[in-house]
């Protein structure tokens, strides 16, 4: 039986070590097999290299207080990719993922109007809850198409969503490298061994996230990144806990004024029956219960 070293790695979901993982310097390789791995490509075809943008850099990182960071290659084919691990839902994350694909497109135009131009872009983005509670896929893809008939409009623009919590495989059910790589995203930080049959790439992975390979800097800057991390969901937690209260209460507010208010329509009816029954006028009935003359008359009628 075969002994294994206990080991510690990096939440790789958050900021600080997403980007070492795949924004350094020496992330090449890593980035483009999980790239191959998660996006399909037309044709069937693969990357075969590309550019880091702003690569990771510890001074850089040091003030963020984002729950999201972003890593930008260009691709082979001059397609440019923003890579985004977001931790944490809020108001307007949606229009927010759009916006910044339309900005990094347009921002290739530095003067006049030569819109041919413009590379596509790719706007991939892992998140750490739930998105489309209509679909149990793990991966949805969103193009600029005809809505009734399909049509393509344009590959330009495409906005690729990784949710985690729908992925549920354990370790002896990977089938694939993607399945490898969105295991390693989402379970790394709770790992204490490398396991077995991983792909190259991602067992690389592994390895740069063993936080025994990290200065007490990076080690520290991991801590922080997580505190930070951890204090928004409880915030978050505790903001929905008190909504439900409140809602709560409201709705028993609600309930109750209802309940009174028709409890006194009820009684006002039973008034107005008795009344009629004694063969008192319809006036005068009107006048003491403040009930409409139509109601009155179909109670009458009654």
């Amino acid at each position: 039986m075969e002994v294994y070293s206990i080991m510690k790695f990096l939440d790789v979901k958050t900021d600080f070590a997403f980007k070492k993982v795949f924004g350094s310097e020496d992330s090449k390789e890593r980035l483009i097999s999980f790239l191959n791995a998660v996006i399909q490509f037309e044709n069937n075809a693969h990357i075969k290299d590309l550019t880091i943008v702003d690569p990771y850099n510890i001074p850089l990182l040091k003030g963020m207080k984002d729950t999201y960071v972003d890593v930008k290659a260009v691709l082979d084919n001059n397609q440019k990719v923003i890579i985004e691990m977001q931790v944490l839902n809020h108001d307007g994350f949606e229009k927010r993922i759009l916006y910044n694909a339309a900005k990094n497109y347009s921002s290739q135009l530095v003067k006049g109007n030569e819109y041919h131009l413009l590379n596509p872009i790719i706007a991939l983005t892992i998140v750490d809850f739930t998105m489309f509670e209509d679909t149990d896929k793990i991966i949805s893809n969103f193009k600029l198409i005809e809505k009734d008939d399909f049509i393509n409009y344009s590959d330009d623009l495409e906005m690729i969503f990784i949710e985690l919590p729908k992925f549920i495989k354990e370790q002896h059910e990977l089938e694939d490298i993607k399945d490898q790589w969105i295991y390693f995203i989402k379970n790394a930080g709770s790992l204490e061994y490398i396991p077995e049959n991983m792909a190259p790439q991602v067992e690389s992975a592994f390895n740069v996230s063993n936080t025994a390979g990290l200065s007490n800097e990076e080690l520290e800057i991991q801590y922080k990144k997580q505190e930070f991390i951890s204090i928004q969901k409880a915030a978050l937690k505790l903001a929905q806990k008190r909504g439900k209260a409140e809602g709560l209460a409201e709705g028993l507010a609600e309930g109750l004024a209802e309940g009174e208010a028709k409890g006194r329509a009820e009684e006002k009816m039973e008034m107005a029956k008795g009344m009629l029954l004694q063969g008192i006028s319809l006036d005068i009935v009107a006048a003491v219960s403040n009930l409409s003359p139509d109601i009155l008359k179909k109670l009458s009628d009654k």
